[in-house]
């Protein structure tokens, strides 16, 4: 009988107390390259130590949140505002209209059919930095549907141009055609119409691709930087990854301080995915029962 591996291929001792031992020892160097950092974060951000420049708290001095009240005077609440407002709208925009697009996409037949999702996937090929350019000066140029200007330092200006991504509707779409054609013919005997079908038997069924989108739609939206540093020009609409970059370019402010807008900004990503995933494996478990 062969000894057990790892997932590695490396070949495990055969005694029960040598393998728990190489066990601990990998969980160990596993929870020191993941933790380590989380916690010196934590232990930064909590202590009243006055630290310098890039240095770093292992253990806080004493229990206080005084650098959280200071990242929220110098910016961080209005910038988590801002990014709560812009995220929320442009995922639900997003995810919308990638679900209307991947429908007609899947059971819509036109012709120029392939060519239209072979545009769409081409998008995801293009680096940010291409259309920066062209982007600023087409936001430049049209004018606000909720006020009056442009789209330059405005909402609308942080949500448009992330309404349309690619890859919901990639997914969207190959999931949607794996869904049975006879449920959609069941449905239009008992006189059911196009957007009924849609509303009540598709996105039911789409569940867990609907969740995965929003995962990686939020996580797109939210750690946006390119497209805030073009659109917003006042501090006043910043959203939380300009307003980290502002205070770590800083010499003023203290480590604990950066580390308090550092970590607003990775709480809500973390307490987002761990949420949709739950959702995600709900919605698998009610697809897989109800097919």
């Amino acid at each position: 009988m062969s000894a057990p591996t790892t997932a590695l291929g490396l070949r495990m001792p055969t005694r029960a107390w040598t393998r728990t031992a190489v066990r601990a020892v990998l969980y160990a160097a596993v929870l020191f390259v993941f933790v380590m950092p989380l916690w010196t974060m934590l232990a930064t951000v909590f202590s009243g130590s006055t630290l310098k420049t890039g240095q770093m708290s292992l253990f806080p001095g004493h229990f206080t949140l005084t650098n959280l009240r200071t990242a929220f005077r110098f910016g961080v609440g209005r910038g988590l505002l801002n990014s709560v407002i812009v995220t929320g709208v442009g995922l639900f925009l997003q995810i919308t209209v990638s679900a209307f697009a991947a429908y007609a996409l899947a059971r819509k037949k036109f012709r120029g059919q392939a060519l239209v999702l072979l545009a769409i996937l081409a998008t995801m090929m293009m680096p940010e930095e291409v259309i920066a350019i062209p982007l600023y000066l087409v936001l430049g140029k049209v004018p606000d549907p909720l006020g009056g200007g442009d789209l330059l330092d405005s909402y609308s200006g942080l949500i448009l141009p992330v309404v349309g991504w690619a890859l919901p509707i990639y997914v969207l779409t190959g999931f949607m055609k794996t869904i049975p054609v006879e449920l959609e013919e069941a449905a239009r005997v008992d006189g059911a119409r196009d957007l009924r079908i849609f509303f009540q038997i598709i996105l039911p069924l789409c569940r867990p691709a609907l969740g995965t989108c929003a995962v990686f739609g939020f996580l797109m939206i939210w750690d946006q930087y390119l497209l805030p540093l073009l659109v917003a020009s006042t501090p006043h609409m910043y959203t939380m990854t300009l307003v980290v970059t502002s205070l770590s370019s800083s010499q003023e402010q203290p480590e604990g301080v950066r580390m308090a807008a550092s970590l607003m900004l990775m709480v809500p990503s973390v307490l987002v995915y761990l949420g949709l995933q739950r959702l995600f494996e709900r919605g698998m478990l009610s697809g897989s029962l109800k097919g």
